[in-house]
This record gives C-alpha cells, sequence and structure tokens, in this order.
C-alpha cells in the first residue's frame, strides 16, 4: 500500500504542481517544526506553486520578446550620462505612458545607452504582465517587405500591432527604400493612440528625411510618433569607449583633447604655408607665405 507522501508526489504530478512536488517534502519537515496554522502552511504550499509559474511566465515571455539582451535600470550608469534626467526616467518605469498609448523616443549617437534603456522599460512591462517585442527598423522593414511581396503582409503584420510595447531600435542606421518607409508608416498610423513605441535613433527629426526618403511621409511618420511622446536627447560619451579607455585601448580624454586641439590648430593654417614647413622653410618664410 502507498503511503502518504508517494500518494501526495502521485496527485501532485497529476495537477502539474512540479514545483510543489519538488519541495513538498522538505516543506512538510519545516511545518513540522514550526507547527503553523492549517492556512499558514496551505498558503506556503501555493505561494511556492505561484512564484515558480510566475518566474516561467517571465522566462517565456521574455524569450518571445526577442529582446538582444536582458537588462534593466539598476544596471544603467546615469553618473556616466549626467544629460539624462533621472525623475523622467522614473516616470516611465511607472508604466504610465503604455496605459496612455503614449510613445518613448530616445535619441543620440552610438553607445549612449538609448538600447539598453529601451531594454529595460521593455522588461519592466513584461514583468507588469504587459506584451512587448524588440526589432531592428532594418529588420522590420526587410521582414515585412518579404511578407507583402509573398501577399501575407497583414497577417505578419499583426505580429508587431499584438504586444502592448513595441521596441524598434536603430532607426537611422540605414535608410529605408520606398517599400520599407511605406510599411513603416503603416505600422506607426496602426498603433497610433492605441499602444506604444519604444524607438531610438541616432539621427535628430530634422535629419529623419534622410532615413525615410520621402520628407511627406517622414513629416506624417513624426507627427504620429510625437503627438503623445517623451523624447529623450541623450549627449555624452559611448559606453563602449569608456570601457575601451579602462582597458588601455583609448587615450585618456584629456590626451584625446590635446590632440584635438592640435589638430584644430594645425588646421587653421593656411593649406600653402603648411606645405612651405614641411619642406622645410624658415619661420619668416612661412610667415611670407602666410601674407
Amino acid at each position: 500500500m502507498n503511503t502518504p507522501i508517494e500518494r501526495l508526489h502521485t496527485a501532485l504530478e497529476s495537477l502539474g504542481l512540479k514545483a510543489l512536488q519538488a519541495r513538498v517534502e522538505n516543506l512538510l519537515e519545516q511545518a513540522s517544526k514550526k507547527e503553523p496554522s492549517y492556512a499558514d502552511f496551505l498558503d506556503e504550499l501555493l505561494s511556492c506553486e505561484v512564484e515558480a509559474r510566475r518566474t516561467r511566465y517571465l522566462r517565456a515571455r521574455l524569450q518571445l520578446a526577442h529582446l538582444p539582451f536582458v537588462k534593466n535600470f539598476e544596471q544603467f550608469d546615469f553618473s556616466f550620462q549626467p544629460s539624462i534626467d533621472e525623475r523622467q526616467i522614473r516616470e516611465l518605469r511607472s508604466l504610465r505612458f503604455i496605459h496612455e498609448a503614449s510613445n518613448v523616443i530616445f535619441l543620440g549617437p552610438p553607445g549612449v545607452g538609448k538600447t539598453h534603456l529601451s531594454v529595460a522599460l521593455a522588461e519592466a512591462a513584461i514583468r507588469a504582465g504587459l506584451g512587448a517585442y524588440f526589432i531592428t527598423a532594418h529588420d522590420l522593414a526587410t521582414d515585412l517587405g518579404r511578407a507583402y511581396r509573398e501577399g501575407r503582409l497583414d497577417r505578419r503584420m499583426r505580429v508587431y500591432l499584438a504586444p502592448k510595447v513595441l521596441v524598434i531600435d536603430e532607426v537611422g542606421y540605414l535608410p529605408l527604400d520606398d517599400l520599407g518607409t511605406t510599411i513603416f508608416f503603416q505600422l506607426v498610423s496602426a498603433r497610433y493612440e492605441r499602444s506604444s513605441i519604444i524607438l531610438t535613433s541616432n539621427k535628430s527629426y530634422g535629419d529623419w528625411r534622410s532615413i525615410f526618403g520621402d520628407p511627406i511621409i517622414a513629416t506624417a511618420i513624426l507627427d504620429r510618433l510625437l503627438h503623445h511622446s517623451t523624447t529623450i536627447n541623450i549627449r555624452g560619451e559611448s559606453y563602449r569607449l569608456k570601457e575601451r579607455r579602462k582597458a588601455g585601448l583609448v587615450p585618456p580624454r584629456q590626451q584625446e583633447q590635446t590632440a584635438t586641439d592640435t589638430s584644430l590648430a594645425s588646421a587653421s593654417v593656411p593649406p600653402k604655408t603648411r606645405q612651405k614647413a614641411a619642406l622645410g622653410s624658415t619661420p619668416s618664410e612661412a610667415k611670407e607665405a602666410h601674407t
């Protein structure tokens, strides 16, 4: 005849309570020492399974989001990027912008943390039970362009319309062709005032016509993106360059600035003067040439 513990394992297995099944004997042993109330013991049992299921859910949603990496706000070095207003980031972390179907746009040169902050917002949304999806602008245009040519654009478009948060990374690193521009506009229009877009770009808004080719469509895209949005312009040094400085692969900032100043000073001398000096002319001859 099976023992109570064996029957308990069988029941937990049949119910699919794998996390509880793995810990039940340990929990029973702890309960025999602490002698909790029936309600407290049952609460501990169920909490074990609930937490395990939540962990599995988050792992699956993070995987489905196609995030390039998992980063949170605690890992972001705000002291290295003083141009960022931390209060503004704290407001975004509340995720109110998602419930308002508003957008977030990070602008700045490569390596300043735009993608890190975008991924952190997407990760926070997933932890709050909201769907998120990450893709680069180039991959988005390529994927939807292929779907258009194969006659399945509407079906494929739903992949990018479904999540509450769509992260479009690296807008502007590569220009879009006419089809890509048209499809990008359709996507932005379809999500307009329905769900949020988090977008990163290395181009200022004035340069967006070079991304989309057509200034009219570029204006229409910006009009919809910026109507309900928060723009964060990050001005600072690349994190990757910072790490290379630490490793001694690039000179410290002071040396780099000295080299830049020297280069600028040299550039300010007329070409003929620089050529004479290079050929061994005397200072007086160089002065004469300058005159």
